[in-house]
């Protein structure tokens, strides 16, 4: 097991869902950018480094039928499948680094909130894009939520690199149109705030 391995999953080993800073009740802000691509009930949508999140939980809810959560931490995993019961076996849930999963099938929506941040080696940054550039089809969406470059400097005791659209555009490079960037204040479960960003690619 990696280093980035044992880390997720002692982190998810010893805190419950709500008792991390990037818990949020209601994902609205990803949901909007996902419904803004426009994707099919049918559309192959992966979120990456998903953990427990409840997106995955919301789109299950809105009817999109092919969904895929991926995350180093199978002890996240394990729980989001409790949380969401039966409905949970129509789902694909992956355990892997992102940076050396290799995909098997094709995306049309590729989401990832607070996962690509985490990479501060341009290796890994470029491992990751090398998966994007395979696993996403032309025409896909592409969703990259980051602490923005007023955000923290750590979260869970790792070092991140913070963002804004531009400079996340150059780091994807010209595969991937910048459709559209937002702000937004997360509030997390103990009331502070944290800077994020979250644009909208377009696969060229």
């Amino acid at each position: 097991m990696s280093t980035r391995s044992t880390h997720w999953e002692n982190v998810y080993a010893t805190k419950g869902e709500t008792e991390v800073s990037w818990f949020q009740d209601s994902p609205a802000i990803s949901l909007a950018l996902i419904k803004a691509a426009n994707p099919d009930p049918t559309a192959a949508i992966i979120d990456i480094g998903g953990g427990a999140s409840r997106l995955v939980d919301c789109l299950l809810q809105e009817g999109y039928r092919s969904l895929a959560v991926l995350d180093l931490s199978a002890n996240a995993l394990e729980a989001a499948k409790a949380r969401i019961g039966p409905a949970a076996s129509s789902v694909d849930w992956i355990v892997s680094d992102v940076t050396t999963w290799r995909p098997t099938k094709s995306y049309d929506v590729w989401h990832d909130r607070a996962a690509f941040h985490f990479l501060t080696e341009p290796r890994d940054r470029a491992a990751y894009v090398e998966r994007l550039q395979s696993a996403v089809r032309p025409g896909g969406a592409v969703i990259i939520g980051t602490f923005a470059l007023d955000g923290p400097e750590k979260c869970s005791g790792l070092p991140v690199q913070r963002y804004d659209g531009k400079s996340l555009a150059v780091e994807l490079g010209a595969s991937f149109e910048l459709i559209e960037t937002h702000s937004e204040i997360h509030s997390t479960p103990w009331k502070s705030t944290q800077a994020f960003q979250f644009s909208r690619f377009r696969k060229i």
